[in-house]
């Protein structure tokens, strides 16, 4: 443990990539195998499930400390991290522990989850006995389930290859799955990761391969002029809609006994059973097959795929009946192939991995027609990703149509048909590993081009403290919009003016309506400036949160929104972020509700004052 809390130290408190993976690389050439194993998994995003309750950590920690609870929660607002907070309160530790981190996780921690809360108890007080802050920090972090360190996947296969003198490329194609929750990382996992060369049998029949991943477009680069300035003439791209679901990579390999079938999300889980519609199927694609593609709920006979959150209610209900099945038919949007006949395709010219892939599913939906019916029940659920058109080439005396404006138009109408816009695939590109540019190519390989988000502004009425860097500043804010357009300014202060003497709001009267909360999009100087009003203009205090008179109009971006009963406002959106201060916005110009509500109409078309 203390060697890891050390790595965790050396790579929280440095920026630069090349010292992160150095930390990394001398870890693992002192670590013993089966310790750095789950350090591994830990640093390319492994997490433990809870093992011990939120509550009984605080409150064991205030009875080691002897210290009462008002002390303590002043105590974590003002650092904002529990597992800090607790790590610092704590009495000196009595003795050492030389115990390592695998011992830790498979003789400790593991089997304390499930235990009595007596029994949980008694081992946190002597665990923390025995350990320093910083390692009660990383023991605190590992029971809440809460584990993370400011390192990529990407920085922790190059510090592997490194360490292995192996390719970064074949590190990332054996870490796949490594980090899955289910995961028991052990000696020999580790020495499978740095092996010289695949022992017979090695490789996992299920095992994916890394996702590639793409860059967003800039929104200067919006416009047909901008576009051909930065990626070039539109004939050496090939388009399709973003979709909004579930990156995902079907895997179909083997044979006999041995023959079956792997979804994989992008999060590297393995999704067994979650989607037996789609498992079913693949299980009719020839063996040797991989497909890169997206999960989404898209009811049969709809011209468009269901919303995010359709394909949502799924993914948290554990056990699927027969009508969640039915009310959510999932299907498998394909857009490229890694894998056929067993032979890895990701080094082909991405226009060539896509005329194999559609050649793939015109052969699998010829032999499903003529074939089993139970096999033509499948064919809706695996889907080719179209393409849209290059405008053909101009004749004598024609202007040559331009084929970004003729995107740039179809991706203005993405909400109406449910996607986030478009996809631009560089037609020479080959499948990398991860957000990398394909060497060699004008502009990288690929790019999502997605529609400008809804916009709305709203106004500052609850602040909470930031954690981690940002503890100790109001970061986190709870918005509102009025019920209704205020009349004027004078209506809209009047409202501001009672809320400050705590004056509930009269029934139908103007008010303002809290409707989301954010904590990101704004730069370090104008968080500092917010925290300036915030302290100077409170109302109330609610243990962590301040309740501030209205003052400030922020804009705020989001990707969709949904009706939720959890909410006052009737509405929850979709990756709320704040996109800037709206100091030239009168408080009374902010928005209203209706106009949010309106975002819900079929179509989703912004209405006036919102969009």
């Amino acid at each position: 443990m203390r060697r890891f809390a050390a790595l965790y130290a050396a790579l929280d408190a440095s920026t630069s990539t090349e010292a992160k993976v150095a930390a990394m690389v001398a870890y693992l050439a002192e670590a013993p195998a089966a310790d750095a194993a789950w350090a591994v998994f830990f640093l390319a995003g492994g997490r433990p499930r809870q093992t011990v309750p939120t509550a009984l950590l605080r409150s064991e920690a205030r009875a080691a400390a002897g210290i009462p609870e008002w002390l303590f929660e002043a105590s974590y607002q003002a650092v904002g991290d529990l597992a800090e907070t607790i790590a610092h309160l704590l009495p000196p530790p009595g003795h050492a522990s030389a115990l390592g981190l695998a011992d830790w996780l498979t003789q400790r921690l593991l089997p304390l989850r499930g235990a009595a809360p007596e029994a949980q108890a008694a081992q946190l007080r002597a665990w923390w006995h025995e350990l320093t802050p910083a390692e009660r920090f990383v023991l605190i972090k590992l029971i809440g389930g809460g584990f993370r360190v400011g390192v990529s996947k990407l920085l922790v296969q190059r510090a592997l290859a490194r360490h292995a003198g192996l390719p970064a490329a074949l590190v990332a194609q054996r870490m796949m799955g490594y980090a899955d929750a289910r995961a028991q990382p052990d000696a020999d996992a580790l020495l499978a990761l740095l092996a010289a060369a695949d022992a017979p049998g090695q490789r996992d029949l299920g095992q994916p391969y890394p996702f590639y991943l793409a860059h967003a477009l800039e929104p200067a680069a919006d416009t047909p002029e901008a576009l051909t300035t930065r990626l070039g003439a539109a004939a050496q791209w090939l388009a399709e809609w973003k979709y909004d679901g579930i990156r995902a990579q079907l895997v179909r390999r083997g044979s006999g006994p041995a023959a079956g079938v792997w979804l994989w999300s992008r999060g590297e889980e393995l999704m067994a059973g979650r989607f037996p519609e789609v498992e079913q199927a693949a299980a009719t694609l020839p063996a040797g097959t991989v497909l890169d593609g997206e999960l989404l709920v898209w009811p049969a006979g709809d011209a468009r795929p269901a919303p995010f959150q359709r394909l949502q209610t799924r993914i948290q209900r554990k056990t699927l009946t027969r009508r969640l099945l039915a009310d959510t038919p999932v299907v498998f949007v394909a857009y490229d192939q890694l894998e056929a006949d067993g032979t890895d395709l990701r080094g082909w010219p991405q226009h060539q991995r896509r005329a194999r892939l559609e050649a793939e599913l015109a052969a699998w939906h010829a032999r499903a027609a003529d074939g089993a019916s139970a096999a033509a029940v499948h064919t809706a659920v695996l889907r080719l990703s179209p393409l849209l058109p290059v405008a053909p080439a101009g004749g004598d005396g024609h202007p040559l149509p331009d084929t970004w404006a003729t995107w740039a138009a179809q991706r203005a109408g993405s909400r109406e048909r449910g996607v986030e816009g478009l996809m631009l695939k560089h037609r020479d590109a080959p499948y990398g590993s991860g957000r990398t540019k394909a060497a060699g190519l004008v502009a990288g390989g690929w790019w999502k081009w997605k529609v400008a988000p809804f916009t709305v502004d709203g106004v500052l009425i609850y602040a909470q403290a930031g954690h981690g860097r940002r503890a100790g500043l109001y970061t986190d804010y709870t918005f509102a919009v009025w019920n209704r357009p205020p009349r004027d300014a004078a209506e809209a202060a009047a409202v501001v003016e009672a809320i400050a003497r705590r004056e509930p709001a009269e029934p139908g009267a103007l008010q303002l309506v809290p409707f989301t909360k954010a904590y990101s999009g704004l730069s370090d100087a104008e968080f500092a400036a917010v925290d300036r009003v915030i302290r100077a203009h409170t109302l109330e205090k609610f243990g962590p949160v301040r309740s501030v008179r209205p003052s400030l109009v922020l804009e705020l971006g989001f990707e969709g929104l949904q009706r939720s009963p959890r909410h006052k406002s009737g509405i929850a959106l979709r990756f709320p972020r704040m996109l800037r201060l709206r100091p030239d916005k009168p408080l009374h110009e902010a928005d209203a509700l209706p106009a949010l509500l309106a975002l819900l109409e079929p179509g989703g078309t912004p209405s006036p004052g919102c969009g």
